[in-house]
């Protein structure tokens, strides 16, 4: 079986740059209509302006930490092709955190950030897959993939929000398959190591010894470019992974089979 999407059609979020760009732009090469959705209005239109009036390429500007935004988001979607059948919740922040500062509400912040506004269009995005269905009991109904991290399951004190909020998007991704399965639809997750994500290649500029750090604890030593992941997300919006759901996919370089507390997991 071929991991064919064309002519099915995707929303993505965190779609403006970095991972969720080159996840989107496999997506359209593959003959699938895509949504690109992001907060930065001006970078979606710096990079997909000129693409944007292609028969399968629209993009969006909202803040989906809104429920209305993520209501607008879908109805764009509809109105310019007519379905939705994959989602990728790929829009992600990173925070450094102080876990004994009683006044970080960065916990709270990146809830709001990385696991909210996940579920809700989660949520929509369903009911509008079982809608489609009308009934059918027989074809793959929707697929829902979420973009998480390794620190789910590492541990950096300084980054105990960034690891608190993907923990709970994994747990999110479990829940929310098993609660789907009988309408047909998928939901999976890829955990993510050090993929150069603009969130870290901001952080790297600002920190030269932290890709040494990075590199000197992943086993493959080096940092993914985004375009490394696109396949493993084209697979898991296919057909092709039509009994697989629920499941939390590593990209890492191997980073998870070493086990130093310090060690980064961005």
């Amino acid at each position: 079986m071929s991991f064919s999407i064309a002519g099915k059609t995707a929303v993505v979020t965190g779609g403006a740059n970095g991972i969720g760009l080159a996840i989107g732009r496999h997506f359209a090469d593959a003959g699938a209509n895509v949504m690109f959705a992001d907060m930065d209005e001006k970078r979606l239109a710096e990079e997909l302006g000129e693409q944007a009036d292609d028969s399968n390429i629209r993009y969006f500007a909202g803040d989906l930490r809104e429920k209305l935004t993520i209501a607008n988001l879908l109805s764009a979607t509809l109105d310019a092709f007519d379905q939705v059948d994959i989602l990728i919740n790929g829009a992600r922040q990173v925070i450094q955190s102080d876990p004994l500062d009683s006044d970080d509400d960065s916990v709270r912040t990146l809830l709001n950030q990385n696991l909210m506004p996940a579920l809700r269009l989660s949520q929509l995005v369903a009911k509008r897959f079982i809608k489609q269905a009308n009934g059918d009991d027989e074809n793959p109904a929707g697929s829902i993939i979420n973009l998480s991290s390794i620190a789910a399951r590492r541990t950096h004190p300084d980054l105990m929000a960034y690891s608190v909020s993907t923990a709970a998007l994994d747990q999110m991704t479990r829940s929310l398959a098993v609660a789907l399965a009988p309408n047909r639809i998928r939901v999976n997750s890829i955990a993510l190591g050090s993929v150069m994500s603009a969130s870290l290649q901001s952080t790297l500029k600002e920190n030269r010894d932290f890709r040494n750090d990075i590199e000197k604890h992943t086993p493959l030593a080096r940092i993914a470019a985004p375009n490394e992941l696109v396949e493993t997300a084209q697979f898991l919006a296919s057909d092709a992974a039509g009994f697989m759901t629920g499941q939390i996919l590593t990209i890492d370089g191997g980073r998870t089979l070493l086990d130093p507390v310090a060690a980064p997991a961005h």
